[in-house]
């Protein structure tokens, strides 16, 4: 029996104790993050399954696992062995978890649900389904302490004050915006669980959660005061003076439901279903609940010119660590097979030399030949390949530096590419190359957008299952809303515009099972195009400054507009990033950033 059977046994028996026929785990904490503490990993802990998104349920007799297409691949390597079943996410012919329980529950039966981590919105649509098939829901079981008996402690590092010349916006304006917006609203109270709303509204930054630099914590607003609730230990007498300063009270994260439960009755509470779990939100079931998003989620999105500016020179610098990177690559991979988890240590030690360097932004995804299919593929020294031969390596990665965030992917061959991987590489370019291009309406969406991107694939019958942009932070979560450029979304979910200021990645892809992968990504700013009699105009500017490698590239599929797009942003690479590089990173730059001829182009 492997050591995750032992594990579901173990859970199938606490089940039984507890009177649970069905036990759901997510991949979930409080504060709904992306990245979670080794004490909420539970879903990784009990399946082996270690891909960042998924869910699972067990039964008596059936553990699923369900997951996206990202992970398929993953989950079917990582499960092998177990008594455990990928339930592939977004396939036609797999329910999801709400309808396969639906489905297969028996009258009467009980449904155990950590609430605590899971959002308000979706425990709704479980209540409204256990009411409709006569079963009964238990929200306040977390049944994986009375089994994990080594479970991870809570983070306790530190906070820290994100200061000037960074940190450009000031704690009372944007409490100030916040007021505002509750007012419109008309609520008396407004309750932040998501830590980077928490991190930015205060000008704070910590270490709880990996690659992004926040901690766990909520805050309260109400008509007298605001007040931030954390764990004590963590506030150093800078954040107490700098919370003080602003007028912010501190009290201990466990106080939070007191605090909720004093609210007054059939006062307004504003909260975001999709942010706030269920089991925080219990504690204030004497008051009236306006579901909206949060107000700080739109304004932290849409950067100030100033931000701009230092994320502008954040890609300078991060440029200048990718060209000392990919130089070495270059010139090792000739000499010796590389692993790819020496792609993670040698990318991050580049970038640690660049200015306000801080951490890695996520895990980097070094990704050779097949391994490249799996989107979200995390090479481990248990498990990963080297690279040598012919075969194409896609590297994702990113930087958390004090003036801002970033995330880049390139593809670069080893050896010969092939026809086949040209041609493909190609497209996926073209599309990338057709949404940097792209000028829209004022009020146009990502939804909208994401078919500027996808119509090159389109056209050659081909796809991907991922989006092509999310929203990306400010010296904040790599990953941030509201804003996202996919067609696919949430039935309840309301599509927002991008709006100047926005930051938003752009990276389509295509994925050949078992063969290989692409995906080029740069980041791009939501930018004022022109004004006139027709209308508001949009646009995009590159920010990303790194060579996007030719190589690979079949130019007889490429257009002259698409060519000189391509020549024009290299011309911007070498001139911004020169200054800042030598030796063979700078020769690496200027062989890589040469024009690419237009006289076997398309047209």
């Amino acid at each position: 029996m492997s050591v995750y059977d032992s594990r579901l046994q173990q859970l199938r028996q606490a089940m039984q104790q507890a009177g649970i026929d069905i036990y759901v785990i997510l991949s979930s904490d409080p504060h709904l993050s992306e990245y979670l503490p080794e004490y909420y990993q539970a879903r990784a802990w009990l399946s082996g399954f270690t891909g960042s998104a998924g869910s699972l349920v067990i039964t008596a007799d059936f553990a699923g696992l369900w997951t996206d297409s990202r992970y398929w691949v993953q989950a079917q390597q990582d499960l092998a062995g177990t008594a455990f079943i990928l339930m592939p996410w977004g396939d036609p012919q797999t329910p999801d978890m709400l309808e396969w329980v639906a489905q297969t529950a028996q009258a009467g039966q009980v449904i155990g649900i950590d609430s605590q981590v899971m959002p308000q919105s979706q425990f709704a649509q479980w209540q409204n389904m256990a009411q409709a098939h006569q079963l009964s829901i238990q929200g306040q079981w977390d049944l994986m302490t009375s089994i994990w008996v080594d479970r991870p402690a809570l983070p306790q590092a530190p906070i820290y004050v994100h200061e000037p010349p960074f940190a450009l916006r000031d704690v009372k304006q944007n409490i100030q915006l916040v007021r505002q917006a509750m007012a419109e609203q008309q609520v008396q109270s407004h309750l932040l669980s998501s830590l980077d709303d928490v991190a930015w509204l205060l000008n704070l930054r910590g270490q709880d959660v990996q690659y992004n630099p926040v901690f766990l914590a909520h805050v309260l607003f109400t008509e007298e005061a605001v007040t931030l609730f954390v764990d004590m230990a963590k506030v150093s007498a800078k954040v107490a003076q700098h919370l003080y300063q602003h007028q912010v009270d501190v009290q201990p994260y466990t106080y939070l439901a007191q605090a909720l439960a004093a609210l007054p009755e059939h006062s307004r509470l504003l909260v975001d279903p999709n942010t706030v779990t269920a089991g925080v939100l219990q504690h204030a079931a004497q008051t009236q609940w306006v579901f909206a998003p949060n107000p700080s989620t739109g304004i932290k999105a849409c950067k100030t010119p100033a931000e701009l500016e230092h994320v502008r020179q954040v890609m300078a610098y991060d440029g200048a660590a990718l060209c000392a990177f990919f130089a070495w690559f270059e010139d090792t991979v000739k000499q010796r097979p590389i692993a790819e988890t020496e792609i993670h240590e040698q990318i991050t030690a580049a970038r640690a030399q660049q200015p306000h360097f801080v951490s890695p932004s996520f895990g980097t995804i070094a990704a050779f030949g097949a391994n490249a299919a799996m989107p979200h593929y995390q090479a481990t020294e248990q498990a990963h390949d080297m690279i040598t031969g012919n075969g194409l390596l896609l590297i994702d990665s990113g930087g958390q530096y004090l003036g801002g965030t970033t995330d880049i992917t390139r593809v670069v061959p080893v050896g010969t590419p092939t026809p086949e991987q040209k041609r493909d590489y190609t497209l996926v370019l073209k599309g990338m190359i057709a949404l940097s291009q792209a000028v829209f309406a004022k009020g146009v969406t990502g939804q909208q957008l994401d078919v500027i991107a996808r119509m090159p694939l389109w056209q050659a019958g081909v796809d991907f299952g991922h989006g092509t942009g999310h929203g990306v932070g400010y010296f904040m979560n790599v990953h941030e809303g509201p804003q996202s450029i996919s067609w696919r979304r949430r039935a309840d979910a309301t599509p927002v515009p991008m709006q100047p200021g926005m930051i938003t990645s752009n990276e389509p892809g295509l994925y050949r099972a078992q063969q290989w992968g692409i995906r080029i990504e740069n980041l791009i700013a939501c930018v004022e195009k022109e004004q006139n009699d027709f209308g508001h105009f949009y646009a995009f500017e590159s920010l990303t400054l790194c060579p996007i490698d030719v190589r690979c590239i079949e130019t007889t599929l490429l257009n002259s507009a698409e060519i000189d797009w391509l020549n024009a942003y290299h011309k911007q690479v070498y001139e911004r990033l020169k200054p800042l590089v030598s030796g063979s990173a700078l020769q690496w730059l200027e062989q890589n950033t040469q024009p690419l001829a237009t006289t076997n182009c398309s047209n």
